[in-house]
């Protein structure tokens, strides 16, 4: 029996729906009730919120293209002012009806002139009859706009006198959203995460045809065993699913195995999960140079770069702190002016270069520097103003004690401290990232 049910609409495309937003039924059923029959006037507003990738976006585009509702759909991030989103909408709005061909944007300056012209395009379009809907994908950039805009949007009904629905999803809790002065509040919709089994039973449904539907099931119960407490992201699982399937079937592929041999496919595929532990979340290698070092068997620490973010994570500032350092000891002192003032004038650099040649800093390791070399590069390489806190300095107690920093000789106080960096040239090309 059908989960989705609705005298306004026919069985066949209920249906279709349902097989297309899994582990989501009830929230459609429910927004499906909200939403009534084409010519009833809906909720003016309803807020959907959830985690990243819980089908909120997915799930309304499906809705309203599904059962061709009419619609129009605008992410708030890429129309990052009132004027953009604004146009944005009115522009969709044009394209809804095919019948007449769209007229060229009529720029929209205030909120005043988008009620105007938005009863204008809904009776020339013929859209009067039946609920029209206003979806703005990550709502929250409203925020950032005019006072006035989020407001208006959540009394859009009342102000057009029309039938149209506003649908705002975001990330965050509604509580967030509201503003200072009284506004109407919306429908609120959550839509919690994907279970376990609900990651499974949508991932499995990915099989490629040449494989059965319990093996690729099977694969993806291993994975989801390995990766779903550190990430419970559907898009990236999927991206690991397609990653390492490949590695998965290679003792079925050689014949060393059949399909239902779980303990031997479980033992060839784990040490490459594991490395692939080092992955998540990280662009830091495409989709092929992973496939080509699965392919010549290559350890784990050949991933460059990658162990850094996962053994290590350091405040903002101890970032910019170790970069320093690090700038330091392995470029010598007479390259401070060129490297970091921008108007340093002309430099003699033959003698230099000369003896440059001969020697890598690198190889000769890492040179002290004094406190207050440190903080002048320091300076110099962060974007804004920073100011020599107690903060600062406790940092860089915290990163002695973490030994990426070594204090060199006693702390004389003529002086002042002595440092060495101790990070490797890797290490510091993962923070730079």
């Amino acid at each position: 029996m059908p989960n989705l049910e609705h005298p306004a609409y026919p069985a066949a495309a209920l249906l279709h729906l349902e097989s297309l937003v899994p582990c989501r039924e009830s929230q459609v059923s429910l927004l499906l009730s909200i939403f009534g029959e084409r010519q009833q006037f809906s909720f003016p507003s309803i807020f959907i919120y959830g985690h990243t990738s819980s089908g909120k976006t997915y799930v309304m585009q499906t809705l309203l293209n599904t059962l061709k509702l009419p619609h129009v759909f605008v992410n708030c991030v890429e129309c990052f002012t009132s004027r953009l989103l604004l146009e944005e909408i009115l522009i969709q709005l044009q394209s809804c009806s095919s019948e007449t061909e769209p007229t060229s944007p009529v720029p929209c300056d205030t909120f005043n002139d988008f009620v105007r012209l938005f009863k204008q395009a809904l009776v020339s379009r013929g859209l009067q009859d039946q609920t029209l809907y206003i979806v703005l994908d990550r709502a929250e950039q409203l925020r950032e706009m005019e006072a006035n805009i989020l407001p208006a949007f959540l009394r859009l009904q009342e102000l057009t006198d029309s039938n149209v629905t506003v649908v705002l999803l975001s990330e965050i809790v509604w509580e967030l959203f509201r503003p200072n002065v009284g506004c109407f509040d919306p429908l609120t919709l959550y839509f919690p995460d994907y279970s376990i089994g609900h990651l499974q039973k949508i991932l499995s449904q990915n099989h490629p045809p040449e494989y059965t539907a319990d093996f690729y099931a099977a694969y993806i119960n291993i994975l989801l065993g390995v990766f779903y407490m550190v990430c419970r992201d559907l898009k990236e699982l999927r991206h690991l699913a397609a990653l390492n399937f490949s590695k998965y079937c290679e003792p079925v592929v050689r014949g060393e195995a059949n399909e239902r041999d779980t303990r031997k496919l479980w033992k060839n595929i784990e040490p490459h999960l594991k490395k692939a532990m080092q992955t998540v979340y990280l662009r830091e290698i495409s989709s092929s140079q992973w496939e080509r070092l699965q392919h010549d068997d290559g350890e784990p620490g050949q991933l460059k770069g990658l162990s850094a973010h996962t053994h290590v994570e350091l405040p903002y500032y101890s970032k910019f702190l170790v970069i320093a350092a690090y700038l330091a000891s392995y470029n010598p002192v007479r390259t401070d002016k060129r490297f970091f003032l921008k108007h340093h004038g002309k430099i003699k650099k033959t003698n230099f270069m000369k003896k440059h040649e001969k020697t890598s800093n690198h190889l000769l390791g890492p040179k002290p520097f004094p406190l207050d070399r440190l903080l002048a590069i320091l300076y110099s390489i962060v974007d804004k103003r920073v100011a020599p806190t107690a903060n600062i300095f406790s940092q860089i107690t915290s990163l002695v004690t973490l030994q990426l920093l070594s204090m060199v000789g006693q702390n004389d106080q003529l002086e002042g401290p002595r440092y060495k960096c101790t990070v490797s040239l890797d290490f510091i090309r993962a923070i730079a990232r």
